[in-house]
């Protein structure tokens, strides 16, 4: 890809003298306060807050299941899915273009049970249309007792409702069928006279409106009709479901409305599905808001495990390990506050032993961190804590990925009783923390040449400089002491970068934290510049982050060339954005 060419380096503001530093020394030094993000990007979790049990509200899906045979049960188990929505039994519905009907929910039930989940029955995908097509009462009301009979007669235990119609704010025939309000009153009773116990589901509308969801209410409330469950879908990003929920919490108490459960049968935009980072704000504020239920929506094709997988009864994509982690908690959820309505967010658990807090964040790029408070009231841990940290890296919806990369396993000190880990974000990955009392440690703490995968060239410094303030580039490599360069770990999975001839420290020019900046050498001076973190990519590569700006280490324009300058960019992907480490 072309880059804008950076300027070139300004003064230094730094007037320390150029006498280099020793590793030794360097080892001393821990990482300032500076080094740490700002609330803005910072996640908190609070060890010693409980949200409620672990039941892995939103790790279901629309259509996820295709049969009885697919997916695979242990693709499906290992989510732990809370509840499936699926087609009518016996029913014809034909969505985005599907050759035949799948997904009864009859036939998936055996399935669902087996992975601990429920299903819903979508009562309207009798039809094989979609947007439905109207045929006449006496048709709809023959097709809701055929469902009904199969699902008494099927012996299933895990039917979780029935759902009366789907978005019925758009796909109701008003003119054929009359106003929904009263059409929905004339189908829950035709429900309620064939079976008396299944909980009934809706209005299901297509996105949260309060005046549609107020009439609806009043109308039913009338006629003896309140949903047991209360459902619509939230389709168009997650920054306004805690307000949504709010909004009709406070609704049902005005029309003197018992609390009710809580359904958003589906979930995320097209653009999202497959997201890590976007998809799990989406649960963070379902687990804070109470909801009780949360399938991820069917935009393309059946048995994805809500686009978790490349394609139907498919491999597991990146968003599926992140997943895989929500539905690895147990015990309790944990009370997690995110810095705004949009950006990083997550969830965390902590098992029923108390010995281990995990967090499944996301959603943030660059610079970000989890804080994890209250740690010195639980009794399983002590002054010193294990943090593993990992990643699932974002493949898109319909590649393949092998699972999660380990980015740090090491301790970290508690003080106040909290811990904050830092964490170079991709927007669109996602990101596992693991706290537990003790564990073993790995380190890359070593001397190594640093060479680049774009160009096979090694890091340098200008002409094998030692001044303070000396280009870092790329050059033919070498046995010179200029391309070794020392990892120093400076705690919290942070490493300082120091060049074995000079003694200095890897940074970037003016601490600068934009597109551009440029890389060289200078003495340890304490500015979060000299905090890198290696991510580790696939194939024995790492990106190299500078932690002050959270970029990634790569060469001007992907030049290949000896000479070439050394600067920080966005993570895009490009190879020049990958160092193989080959240890001195």
């Amino acid at each position: 890809m072309s880059r804008t060419r950076p300027p070139t380096p300004g003064r230094l503001t730094s007037a320390l003298g150029a006498a280099a530093l020793t590793v030794t020394a360097l080892a001393l030094t821990v990482p300032s306060a500076e080094a740490v993000p700002t609330s803005a990007t910072t996640l908190v979790v609070n060890a010693n807050q409980t949200l409620r049990p672990v039941t892995h509200v939103a790790t279901g899906s629309l259509y996820g299941l295709a049969d009885g045979a697919t997916p695979a049960d242990s693709v499906v188990q290992a989510l732990k899915p809370n509840t499936f929505v699926q087609m009518a039994p016996g029913g014809s519905q034909l969505p985005n273009g599907e050759p035949r009907p799948a997904g009864d929910a009859l036939v998936v039930a055996p399935k669902a049970a087996r992975a601990g989940a429920k299903v819903v029955v979508r009562m309207p995908d009798w039809y094989p249309n979609f947007p439905y097509k109207w045929v006449s009462w006496a048709d709809w009301l023959s097709a809701v007792d055929k469902q009904v009979a199969s699902v008494q007669s099927s012996g299933a235990t895990n039917i979780s409702a029935y759902e009366l119609w789907n978005e019925p704010d758009w796909t109701w025939d008003t003119t054929n069928a009359g106003a929904f309000n009263a059409g929905w009153a004339r189908t829950f009773k035709e429900v309620r006279a064939k079976d008396a116990t299944t909980p009934i589901q809706g209005p299901s509308y297509s996105a949260w409106n309060q005046s549609w969801m107020s009439s609806f209410l009043t109308d039913a409330k009338a006629s003896g009709t309140v949903p047991d469950v209360i459902a619509w879908h939230e389709l168009n990003g997650s920054k306004d479901i805690a307000a949504h929920v709010s909004a009709y919490r406070s609704l049902e108490s005005s029309l003197g409305i018992s609390p009710r459960p809580i359904s958003i049968e589906e979930y995320g935009t097209p653009a999202e599905m497959g997201n890590s980072g976007a998809l799990i704000g989406y649960a963070a504020k379902f687990e804070r808001t109470g909801v009780r239920d949360a399938e991820l929506a069917f935009w393309n094709h059946y048995g994805t495990l809500g686009d978790t997988l490349t394609d139907t009864g498919g491999s597991p994509n990146g968003s599926y390990w992140t997943y895989k982690w929500y539905g690895d908690m147990s015990g309790n959820m944990l009370v997690t506050t995110p810095p705004a309505q949009t950006g990083i967010d997550g969830i965390a658990s902590r098992n029923s032993a108390g010995n281990q807090i995990s967090v499944v964040a996301g959603g943030c790029t660059g610079s970000c961190a989890v804080t994890v408070n209250g740690l010195s009231s639980l009794s399983a841990f002590g002054g010193t804590v294990h943090v593993k940290v990992e990643y699932s890296p974002g493949t898109g919806r319909t590649t393949a990925s092998p699972g999660p990369i380990t980015i740090s396993d090491t301790d970290y000190t508690v003080s106040g009783g909290s811990i904050t880990v830092p964490v170079t974000m991709n927007a669109t990955d996602g990101y596992h923390v693991v706290v537990t009392p003790s564990g073993t440690n790995s380190s890359l703490a070593g001397r190594y040449q640093i060479t680049n995968r774009n160009s096979g060239l090694a890091l340098d410094t200008l002409n094998a400089g030692t001044a303070q303030g000396t280009s870092v580039v790329q050059a033919t490599s070498t046995t010179g002491t200029d391309q070794n360069w020392t990892l120093v770990a400076a705690g919290s999975g942070l490493y300082k970068i120091v060049n074995q001839k000079s003694g200095l420290l890897l940074g970037i020019t003016n601490a600068g934290t934009g597109d551009g900046g440029t890389a060289l050498i200078w003495g340890d001076n304490g500015t979060a510049d000299h905090l890198w973190q290696l991510i580790p990519a696939r194939d024995g590569y790492y990106k190299i982050a500078n932690y002050n700006s959270g970029l990634l280490l790569g060469v001007q324009d992907m030049n290949t060339s000896s000479g070439a300058q050394v600067l920080q960019w966005t993570d895009n992907g490009t190879a020049d954005h990958l160092w193989k480490l080959t240890a001195r």
